[in-house]
């Protein structure tokens, strides 16, 4: 499984971006997804995640109610919208697959930074 996130950048407080994760895999559909962040000098840390066949979300309680996790399997692709973002969240975020059940593993893609000014 490969995954390639886009979507980071700069963005002032308040503001908006959604990432991106393109999955190869002819059996994404059934992959438990996630997102991860590691800010700066902090270990990585657990955002969010979409199951695959009906698609039950999680969140950290950091981003509830911001942050919305979503998947286009016909894309083969997860997203995250955050909204209302804080210079907190500030970090690399890291896409991840759990194809087989057994956690968020092996699978992982390059990351993609997002700063949040202030």
């Amino acid at each position: 499984v490969q995954l390639v996130e886009s979507g980071g950048g700069l963005v002032q407080a308040g503001g908006s971006l959604r990432l991106s994760c393109a999955a190869s895999g002819r059996t994404f559909s059934t992959y438990v997804m996630g997102w991860f962040r590691q800010a700066l000098g902090k270990e990585r840390e657990f955002v969010a995640a979409i199951r695959g066949r009906g698609g039950s979300t999680h969140y950290a309680d950091s981003v509830k109610g911001r942050f919305t996790i979503s998947r286009d399997n016909a894309k083969n692709t997860v997203y995250l919208q955050m909204n209302s973002l804080k210079p907190e969240d500030t970090a690399v975020y890291y896409c991840a697959a759990d194809p087989y059940g057994s956690g968020f593993e092996d699978y992982w893609g390059q990351g993609t930074k997002v700063t949040v000014s202030s």
